[in-house]
């Protein structure tokens, strides 16, 4: 592509090293870990390839250095690593921590190989002769030069291998995984199918030369175009498990915290402290599920010396009558229990508890025993999964008539 400005180049390369600026805070606490550093790897050297590829580079390079083209052993080892670095990555992607001797010993392979592959290629460059300054179609222009040839034929050779060995590791994996990992694999997949289409155009255009035919335009056109495309692509593909799994995490927070707001409702008056569900927008909803649970346990402490396990026993017969499943079961009595509980906690509360705040009755004030008490009648508060089948429980039919039943009894004293 003749882009005297490179902005082909230059653009994929800064959308990559933002995508290499979101991973180095996690890289640098996390040093040892081999997945991340493949990511790591892998966005430097294409970073790497993209801005040495971009004609203004090549120019600065070769009239540095006074040494016509270079740039090009640069670009062809760059190309070479970025090559490596893609197997490398799916090796410690793909395997799982029962596996991590078995890839450590392939990535020392493939690293070995792409160095090998790295050193042959500026050999066979500083025996050959590159006298004209090429910026843009070099390949083609050298490509029946003795050693040059050579050169050029090593690195597509090492390109095309990354990219067929990668396609199938990819292409593999994906059948065993779901989600937002299967659909970054997918596009991942694309990006080097992309690169494969790269590489047969690259060698169209070589194979022309030796044909003493011109298909320049292949090379220096539309392979320039389908790696800057196959870059944005792959990039993408690697970006999207890590945003999905963020989402999914962050939906799920939101999700239980709203789950649990009936149940934080419940014991609201119960309470040793109150939170504000309004929290504002600067506050994590990670502290947000984390305060909302914490107020939870302390109004469950703050009823336990009430809990009746009869009333949990009835409401446990009730619940199975209703042909639920068995974690219902076991939801819809805790739930029952714990309302009965609030009803009467309410009637026999001390004065100085009119506020919502704890008072000497409270939680930090119960004896022992009594402390303990809600887990010997309730089986599910120690677990934050119990907690949000507890708080949707509130809403059965039965919890509903252990409460009026209890504000009942409350009416008649």
């Amino acid at each position: 592509m003749n882009d005297p400005h490179g902005l082909a180049f230059y653009v994929p390369g800064t959308f990559l090293a933002l995508i290499l600026g979101t991973r180095i805070p996690a890289l640098w606490r996390h040093p040892q870990d081999r997945l991340l550093r493949s990511v790591c790897v892998l966005l430097t050297t294409s970073i790497g390839v993209f801005f040495s590829c971009a004609v203004p580079t090549m120019a600065a390079v070769n009239r540095l250095t006074g040494v016509p083209n270079a740039a090009a052993p640069i670009v062809y080892s760059l190309l070479t690593a970025f090559s490596g670095a893609n197997i490398l990555l799916i090796i410690h992607w793909s395997r799982g921590p029962d596996e991590a001797d078995r890839a450590a010993r392939w990535a020392r392979r493939c690293t070995a190989v792409t160095a090998a592959v790295i050193v042959a290629v500026n050999v066979l460059f500083l025996l050959g002769d590159t006298p004209v300054e090429r910026l843009t179609d070099l390949d083609t222009y050298y490509a029946s030069t003795p050693f040059i040839r050579e050169m050029i034929l090593l690195y597509l050779l090492a390109h095309t291998t990354a990219g067929v060995i990668g396609s199938f590791l990819c292409a593999r994996w994906a059948r065993e995984v779901h989600g937002g990992l299967k659909a970054g694999l997918a596009l991942i997949t694309l990006g080097y199918l992309l690169n494969l289409s790269y590489d047969v155009l690259k060698f169209s255009a070589v194979g022309a030369r030796w044909a003493h035919r011109d298909w320049d335009q292949l090379s220096t056109r539309y392979a320039a175009a389908l790696a800057s495309l196959s870059a944005l692509v792959a990039g993408l593909g690697f970006v999207l498990p890590l945003l999905s799994q963020r989402l999914a995490a962050y939906w799920d927070m939101w999700r239980r915290f709203y789950q649990l707001r009936p149940l934080w409702r419940e014991l609201r008056e119960a309470m040793h402290r109150s939170i504000d569900l309004a929290a504002g927008p600067c506050t994590s909803i990670e502290i947000r599920v984390t305060q909302l649970e914490s107020d939870i346990h302390d109004g469950i402490l703050a009823v336990s010396p009430h809990l009746d396990a009869r009333q949990r026993e009835r409401a446990l017969e009730e619940a199975r009558r209703s042909s639920r499943s068995a974690d219902d079961v076991v939801a819809i009595a805790d739930a029952a229990a714990l309302a009965h509980a609030v009803v009467v906690w309410g009637r026999e509360r001390p004065a100085d508890q009119d506020t919502g705040q704890a008072g000497p009755a409270g939680p930090a004030g119960l004896p022992g025993p009594f402390r303990q008490n809600h887990r010997s009648v309730l089986t599910l508060p120690d677990h934050p999964a119990g907690l949000v089948r507890m708080s949707r429980a509130l809403s059965s039919d039965v919890v509903k008539s252990f409460r009026d039943a209890a504000a009942l009894e409350d009416s008649r004293r």
